[in-house]
């Protein structure tokens, strides 16, 4: 990958929403001709249809219609990108590949996961094991606090491995 990195992606510390940081990049993608960043903005784009809420209508039939700009929350975007990560994670499981420009530039648009070192340090002090009968039965709470910020493979990892 070129200096795509530096270029693209997404923090919430930035101060703009995922919905116009993604449509800027598409933007900067065509100038710079950029066709990995190009289509794969286009990619989440054309996913926005997806996004939808549900109404009734005046004759009481349920029904759904597709998000404005507006409505559209960084959450929705995350999952988006989410479940396009994990089909490009199989499509290189079958390559026996481990990364890709792709997958990059897609975790690029996520919020920071959290580190297993971070995730020992808030259960060390936040979860009291005297109530607990092991380690794992904090999963739930772990999960609760860290939400998507925090893969549940690892956190059951670091509680399996956890000394109080």
């Amino acid at each position: 990958m070129t200096d795509t990195k530096q270029d693209y992606g997404w923090d919430p510390s930035m101060g703009t929403s995922l919905y116009d940081k993604i449509r800027q990049d598409m933007k900067t993608a065509m100038v710079k001709k950029d066709t990995l960043v190009r289509d794969t903005m286009r990619l989440i784009i054309g996913a926005f249809p997806t996004l939808t809420v549900n109404i009734t209508l005046e004759s009481g039939k349920k029904t759904t219609r597709v998000k404005t700009p507006e409505e559209i929350t960084d959450d929705d975007l995350c999952n988006i990108i989410r479940k396009f990560i994990k089909s490009e994670k199989t499509v290189l499981e079958h390559k026996n590949e481990t990364s890709s420009d792709y997958l990059e530039l897609l975790n690029a648009y996520l919020p920071r996961m959290a580190t297993p070192e971070e995730i020992e340090q808030w259960i060390r002090d936040h979860v009291d094991f005297e109530n607990l009968n092991s380690p794992m039965q904090a999963m739930g709470t772990v999960m609760k606090h860290f939400g998507k910020q925090a893969d549940g493979n690892q956190v059951k990892e670091v509680l399996k491995n956890f000394t109080p």
